[in-house]
């Protein structure tokens, strides 16, 4: 039991947040064991995940090595991508359908149009070069963001940073389980003639690859639609950029007016070059609300705690 305490005791916000995720991938994989064809292997990846959290803040705390620090302050920025990509073998067996329809419904409730199609009439290659280069910088902001901050040795603001972060990144995976949908660039344009509809100058088609390459689309698949990620309800991309948008502001960032500029254009971009429906943002937004409002009561929650296993 003290060993039990003192490991629990050396976890940060954040690793306490990686691992309680992998605890309940875990035990969706195996209610879901029978529609899920990989389970067993995603339940190792994941206890295998706990297991390196667990030793890295342990030789973290011990040892005080420099190189594992490092390495205890950032792997979030791969165990999130691992996460999301795990998510892939989960959702579409899970629920076995898409969810696109009620979206399309509510844009269209809410506006009248379909906010995509209607933003088509504005297009212009460069418009469409900067916001796709925008959209693409995403995961690109937070390791700016989280550089500035770890580079001053603004440690406790990093840590609340990193926890606010990846503590969002998960709400937002949790609503990629609950309404699973793949977005406007298929089901109400041809994403095939995308490059050809909404055309860029010199980057956008290679970036363009490069987001349908981190959302598991192969250029040899017939059928993007069936093999795309289900990440599209709330967005992401809107909750996080918030997050870090609000993060930059309170900590009064030297990065703080780029990562605003970039952000807006981000944000903007996920309707502008149709990978979100507009109702993704405002869910975007209300899930960045309660990230932000959650955490400032779970940061100094877990960290009280951890000081009452150590006293104890």
């Amino acid at each position: 039991m003290k060993k039990i305490k003192y490991l629990l005791s050396n976890l940060f916000p954040h690793d306490l947040v990686v691992v309680l995720f992998a605890l309940f991938l875990i035990l969706m994989n195996i209610i879901f064991s029978e529609k899920i064809g990989h389970w067993l292997m995603l339940i190792f990846i994941n206890l295998f995940l706990i297991f390196f959290v667990l030793v890295v803040t342990y030789i973290d705390n011990k040892y005080k090595i420099k190189t594992i620090h490092i390495i205890r302050n950032w792997y979030i920025v791969l165990v999130v991508l691992l996460t999301f990509k795990m998510l892939y073998y989960m959702i579409t067996p899970i629920h076995g359908k898409d969810y696109d329809e009620i979206l399309i419904n509510l844009d269209r409730m809410i506006f009248g149009v379909d906010p995509t199609v209607w933003m088509s009439k504005f297009a212009s290659p460069l418009l469409t070069e900067i916001v796709q280069i925008a959209y693409s910088s995403f995961y690109f902001l937070f390791i700016v963001a989280g550089y500035e901050l770890f580079k001053n040795k603004d440690y406790e603001k990093f840590q609340y940073a990193a926890f606010v972060v990846v503590y969002g990144f998960y709400l937002s995976y949790i609503g990629y389980f609950l309404l699973p949908a793949i977005g406007p660039r298929f089901t109400l344009h041809n994403f095939y003639a995308i490059n050809e509809e909404l055309p860029g100058l010199i980057f956008t088609n290679f970036l363009r690859d490069f987001v349908n390459f981190g959302e598991s689309i192969t250029s040899t698949h017939p059928d993007a639609a069936k093999i795309v990620q289900r990440d599209v309800f709330p967005s992401g991309h809107t909750q996080l950029t918030l997050v870090l948008m609000y993060l930059s502001s309170v900590y009064k960032m030297k990065t703080r007016y780029f990562l605003w500029i970039i952000g807006i254009l981000l944000i903007f971009g996920t309707v502008y070059l149709r990978y979100h429906y507009v109702i993704d943002l405002i869910a975007g937004g209300i899930f960045m609300v309660i990230t932000i409002w959650s955490a400032k009561y779970i940061y100094p929650w877990w960290n009280r705690t951890r000081s009452r296993i150590v006293s104890s």
